[in-house]
């Protein structure tokens, strides 16, 4: 993969870099924490602009989480409560109750969203779904997608030679996000595996 990179901002220089970030809001086992340091490292060899750089994985966090966004508008909420219904041991309240949740936070997840692994991605679905204005998703993901993007660019530039360093460390978080998500989605189906067993049981007395 960091062949593959290096080719392609070598080839398109900061652009190239744009559209690796893209790639990986759609494609989550890409990691920004290999293409945004490795573009920083790229930037203080004087082959890259730093700022281009900044600019140029900005807008394309921001066209791969538009993308997304349009996924989850054209699925809508009535077909995402049709799926909900056709899934085993998801219910139409467990959707109804992140929907109001979204609907009362959904700012602050779409912003601080893009600085977590895995949700990075994710959370522009059920942007969509819900039909967030566009202007302020667009604005929110921009201003979470800076940060995050800033901090990894200049990482990569101030460690230089050493810039796999970040993904190492990073790695590790990435890796506990994954196991609290497995752990959750574990828990969720021993709570409604559990249910079932109690209803047959109420329905067998």
């Amino acid at each position: 993969m960091t062949e593959w990179l290096i080719d392609l901002m070598e080839t398109l220089g900061a652009p190239g870099a744009a559209i690796a970030i893209a790639l990986e809001n759609l494609f989550p086992p890409l990691p920004s924490e290999v293409i945004l340091p490795l573009a920083g490292f790229t930037a203080s060899r004087g082959e890259m602009n730093l700022v281009a750089v900044l600019l140029w994985t900005t807008a394309g966090s921001v066209a791969g989480a538009l993308a997304l966004y349009w996924v989850g508008a054209l699925l809508g909420r009535e077909r995402t409560l049709a799926l909900a219904a056709r899934i085993p041991l998801l219910k139409v309240s467990d959707v109804t109750k992140t929907e109001a949740w979204f609907l009362r936070h959904g700012r602050w997840t779409v912003f601080f969203g893009r600085m977590i692994p895995i949700f990075r991605s994710l959370i522009s679905v059920p942007a969509g779904v819900e039909r967030m204005p566009l202007g302020v998703f667009t604005l929110l993901t921009t201003a979470g997608s800076l940060l995050w993007n800033t901090v990894f660019v200049l990482a990569g530039w101030t460690l230089g030679e050493n810039w796999s360093l970040v993904e190492t460390y990073v790695g590790m978080g990435t890796n506990v996000v994954v196991a609290m998500v497995a752990l959750a989605v574990l828990v969720f189906v021993g709570v409604r595996l559990s249910e079932r067993r109690k209803g047959r049981h109420v329905l067998d007395g």
